[in-house]
């Protein structure tokens, strides 16, 4: 999260922060998501709210259950998740930030 601010900021790009670990995410911007990327792309299997799941919940994700997780469970999406016109651009990658906003690299 650090280094995606960090880049926006310094590129002169003005954003809007939701912390949906603390304030949750509706329902349809979640199914919204799922139209542009793949479940297993969202969901962040390697953080520690994921792997306190029972395995139960863990085995068997597919779109459906996965979308019920991410609404229930916020802390399971991967961070950041920028909405850049009709990119979704899920992890920080400067490349993809690049290539979706228009900036050219910085100079040294």
């Amino acid at each position: 999260m650090k280094k995606a601010f960090a880049w926006l900021e310094g590129n002169g790009i003005e954003f809007r922060f939701h912390d949906y670990k603390k304030s949750g995410i509706a329902p349809e911007r979640v199914k919204q998501w799922l139209k542009q990327a793949r479940w297993d792309d969202l969901v962040n299997t390697k953080g520690l709210t994921f792997r306190q799941l029972a395995p139960g919940r863990r085995q068997g994700l597919n779109a459906a259950n996965a979308a019920e997780l991410m609404i229930e469970l916020p802390g399971v999406i991967k961070r950041p998740v920028l909405e850049a016109g009709k990119a979704l651009l899920i992890g920080f990658d400067p490349e993809r930030y690049r290539a979706a906003l228009g900036k050219s690299p910085p100079r040294a």
